[in-house]
């Protein structure tokens, strides 16, 4: 599902990951191009470290959205606290199939849409 999502927000948003950590080269930020701020970063992580109880690794999107979201899906399937982020705004979901594509979507142009510039007020 990984090249799925960079597939999705090149086309949505003109957006092309960006590989940041030698010591992490397969995690990839997606960021605005205007305002640089992220709204999304794919990686692999270990289920461990995401409380999950198998062995190994699983990918993961991590996206920004709103604390009323956070409350109301602990207990779904596919969606953890944010990985290494603010929990009380950001979301791990998993990418292994467990989250339909069409809903990882949703969260992605949410997360867009709240990190974009807001127009000032005059």
């Amino acid at each position: 599902m990984r090249n799925k999502i960079f597939s999705y927000v090149k086309k949505q948003y003109d957006t092309d990951p960006e590989y940041l950590w030698s010591s992490n080269p397969d995690y990839a930020v997606l960021r605005h191009r205007r305002n640089r701020k992220w709204y999304g970063i794919v990686m692999d992580v270990q289920k461990s470290k995401l409380g999950l109880p198998d062995e190994g690794r699983v990918w993961v999107i991590n996206v920004k959205t709103t604390s009323a979201v956070i409350e109301d899906i602990p207990d779904s399937p596919g969606f953890l606290p944010g990985y290494h982020m603010n929990k009380k705004y950001w979301l791990s979901i998993l990418l292994d199939g467990t989250v339909p594509e069409k809903v990882v979507q949703q969260f992605i142009d949410m997360s867009y849409e709240l990190t974009r510039d807001k127009e000032r007020s005059r």
